[in-house]
């Protein structure tokens, strides 16, 4: 064989090696999963029972209800407080608040400060998030995530805000908990630029989230989308109003509305025309950003996570709805103040419609989705993987913690709580008592057993403070301003007088001629 013609068998032998080489990454590269884009929808005051699916019928939530469906409900999922601020940091943290500190929502007095006339003095707590502490975002993105925040933050100011603990972006975010503007522009936001007079808060924040989705981009995403709905104030549109409250009026109009429970008269029915235009406002939302995925093509391979930071506000604030069968609501003890919607679709992992009925906690969202998105753990967390649960099988059995050394604005009273199997343990810390429920008989909490069960309240009490002491929670103090007369004579006047104006006002939502405030009923934008 002549010189030329080896040299020509050679080229194409390397070429074909070549070619071969380029098919076979190629196939590679179509093979291997590459990492999942990762959607957290976080509500804000929204009840577990504020789902249709969840047994409302009173709100409308067909979004909601098609994301349960999609992937696995939980149905004994956990906020890590029954206040916002420690519930938010918690999952970006994944540890207990009594370890990262945020024991009250940011802003709340505490020691001398408090001028309420309570037994206590309620604990110091920390005031941003801690930057000592690698935050879910920040993980992600030095993993190679391009990290995207929408809504509420209420973790910090300047210096603690969303781009300072890992989100690339920020749209809306900043120390306030509750939205400056209210709920419709102009908004009042430096993080977030006024739209037309009268647009929809949870929609902006919907459609800023959506566009950021819809985005081109080679590599994976996280998009937080944290609504400030539905906390107070509690507003909506006159066309949502009415909807509400024909229905509401269609059915059986209750005489009384209130019951009083301990501290503060609690809501015991769903009817609330105002609230329920907001639950179906943010619902319309959370379905723009599902269509954004399944227009994209991207949700396949995007895991979409929702819940909420507390319970409904049943009590204080705005009163504005129920969350029986669960007693209390958000900033109280009992599970109507810490039980939520806890949803997870993970593709290729859950299955549609499977429900889980282990108790779960917001701190697992953190090591659940770095396992989801195959990215190591960087710092010790107190949540636990989920993923075996995802897929249908079990984890192993562990007590759930609570530290509220608080009193909440709704009623809620210095407490912490251990939770184990079926049996729940809530300590007081004004007077040392303990109550104990078993839950699985008595989902209401209506019957403390603590009396008959005397040996499993040592063995319970002895675990929590084992714990408390481990994560160095911070105690309640005694107010050595207390006046208990004073405070008598307050309680009489919540049971009477403020329980009778409370009765007339959500009456009165349902009148036909009912005129709300006027700085938000401007609206039309439906």
């Amino acid at each position: 064989m002549s010189s030329t013609l080896r040299r020509l068998v050679d080229l194409r032998t390397l070429i074909g090696l070549s070619l071969l080489l380029i098919l076979d990454v190629s196939a590679l590269s179509a093979t291997e999963p590459s990492h999942p884009n990762i959607v957290f929808i976080l509500a804000d005051d929204f009840g577990c029972k504020d789902v249709s699916s969840e047994g409302s019928s009173f709100y409308e939530t067909p979004n909601l209800d098609r994301l349960a469906d999609s992937g696995m409900r939980f149905t004994q999922g956990y906020a890590a407080c029954q206040v916002c601020s420690p519930s938010r940091a918690s999952i970006l943290l994944g540890t207990y608040p009594a370890r990262h500190g945020i024991t009250d929502w940011i802003g709340a007095a505490s020691g001398m400060d408090w001028n309420r006339n309570d037994r206590l003095l309620p604990a110091e707590y920390q005031r941003s998030l801690p930057h000592d502490s690698l935050t879910l975002a920040e993980v992600l993105h030095e993993s190679g995530y391009e990290t995207f925040f929408a809504g509420k933050w209420h973790l910090g100011d300047k210096g603690s805000l969303p781009e300072d603990h890992g989100f690339d972006h920020n749209v809306g975010g900043l120390s306030k908990g509750s939205p400056p503007g209210g709920f419709f522009s102009p908004y009042d936001n430096p993080t977030l630029p006024d739209g037309p007079k009268g647009e929809s808060l949870p929609i902006r924040l919907a459609e800023e989230t959506s566009d950021f989705i819809r985005r081109k981009r080679s590599q994976p995403f996280l998009a937080y989308l944290s609504f400030y709905s539905v906390h107070a104030p509690i507003e909506t549109t006159q066309t949502l109003w009415k909807k509400y409250r024909d229905k509401a009026a269609a059915g059986d109009v209750p005489t009384e509305r209130f019951l009083f429970d301990r501290t503060m008269s609690v809501r015991q029915v769903q009817d609330c025309p105002i609230y329920a235009g907001m639950v179906e406002t943010m619902d319309r939302a959370i379905g723009i950003v599902l269509d954004s995925l399944d227009q994209t093509g991207l949700d396949d391979n995007t895991i979409v996570v929702f819940t909420s930071d507390n319970g409904g506000v049943s009590s204080g604030d705005a009163y504005a709805t129920s969350n029986l069968p669960l007693r209390g609501g958000k900033g109280r003890q009992w599970e109507g103040g810490i039980r939520e919607p806890f949803y997870i679709r993970a593709p290729g992992t859950t299955l549609p419609k499977s429900t889980c009925d282990t108790p779960v906690h917001s701190i697992d969202f953190y090591p659940t989705l770095l396992s989801l998105a195959g990215v190591p753990i960087k710092s010790d967390v107190d949540g636990v993987d989920l993923t075996p649960l995802l897929k249908g099988g079990s984890i192993t059995d562990r007590p759930l913690f609570w530290h509220y050394p608080h009193y909440g604005n709704q009623g809620g009273e210095p407490s912490s709580i251990i939770r184990q199997g079926d049996w729940k343990l809530i300590h007081y810390w004004e007077d040392g008592r303990d109550e104990l429920y078993n839950l699985s008989q008595d989902r209401s909490e209506q019957t403390d057993v603590a009396s008959a069960n005397q040996d499993r309240v040592t063995a319970m009490r002895t675990e929590l403070d084992s714990w408390l002491k481990q994560t160095n929670a911070k105690i309640p103090t005694p107010d050595p301003r207390f006046d208990a007369a004073k405070a008598k004579e307050k309680l009489q006047q919540m049971q009477t007088k403020n329980k009778a104006q409370l009765e007339a006002q959500h009456a009165g939502y349902l009148k036909e001629n009912y005129k709300p405030n006027p700085d938000w009923w401007g609206s039309k934008a439906d």
